[in-house]
Order: C-alpha cells, then structure tokens, then sequence
C-alpha cells in the first residue's frame, strides 16, 4: 500500500465509524448529553465532518460543501457559515439537534470530497506545505493525519456517548 492508499483506508475507518454510530439512533440519543456541558453525539458528528470539510477543502483548494451545496441553510444552526464548532460553548452543542439522516448525508458529501482529493495524490504532493503559521510548518501530511486523528476520536465519543444513552444512564 502506498502512503496515499494509507490515508484512504484512514479516512473510510472513519467513513465506517460514523455510519455505524447513526445506524438505527433514535432522535433522543443523538441529542443526549452524559452532563450538562458533554458533546452529544449530533454535535461530535456534525464537528467531525465540518472540521474534515474545512481543512480537505483548504488544502484542496476548493469550496466547501457546507456552503457550496446547501447544508449550512438545510442544517438552518444558529452559527456563522464559517463555524465548525472548535470553542463552541455547551449551550451551543446543544443547539446541533440534527437528525440522522442529515447527519449521515452531510458527512457522505464530505467524505466522497475527501475521497477524490486522496485519488489525487501523490507521495510528493505530502511534503508540500499547507500552513507556514506554525514552527515547524504543517505539511499536507500533517494536516491529513491531524483531520483523522481528530475525526477518529470525535467518532469514537460519539459511540460511546449512544453507548451511555442506550444504557439509560
């Protein structure tokens, strides 16, 4: 497997986790919160995809699919197009009510993106540098791992967060 082949089966881990983690939820757990300030599973979903969206389409130079195909106006959130929920408080995880289907349709849009950019790649294309804000420089590389290293772990709360919601507890 090449290094651009790794990043893909990277991302469709992530591609599974998420289609997993929407399989079958009912409204009430997508919504449900373990206190008062934790992440709901809509909310880690919709933050996974934003953040995936954001950064594939910075490096790729393309629109997002956020705004270029209609999802901030179907989500209608009470957030700045722009958002993709770093800092967000709680009172605005809160507001991410989505429904599965929603969720699932956003991050499909996304993750085909994702996977027609990593096509595109090759192992020289990795070194480029994507972000000169930061001591080192963050390579394409970089940012690609750092976006499913995110998403890994945004998956993973997620099920376990409806884990926790399904247990009643």
């Amino acid at each position: 497997m090449d290094v651009t082949g790794l990043l893909s089966d990277s991302f469709e881990r992530v591609n599974e986790g998420v289609h997993q983690v929407l399989e079958g939820i009912d409204e009430a757990h997508l919504t449900f919160r373990p206190d008062p300030e934790a992440n709901t599973v809509a909310w880690l979903v919709w933050h996974l995809a934003r953040v995936q969206d954001d950064h594939i389409a910075e490096v790729a130079g393309t629109d997002q699919r956020w705004t270029a195909d209609g999802w901030f106006q179907l989500f209608g959130l009470p957030f700045e197009p722009s958002a993709i929920g770093y800092g967000q408080s709680p009172a605005e995880v809160g507001d991410v009510t989505a429904g599965a289907e929603l969720l699932r349709g956003y991050f499909d849009a996304v993750h085909l993106v994702t996977r027609k950019y990593l096509a595109g790649l090759s192992a020289a294309d990795l070194d480029r540098v994507v972000d000169d804000r930061w001591d080192p420089p963050v390579t394409l590389s970089v940012r690609l791992v750092s976006v499913v290293s995110d998403d890994l772990q945004h998956v993973g709360q997620a099920a376990y967060v409806r884990g926790v919601a399904e247990r009643g507890r």
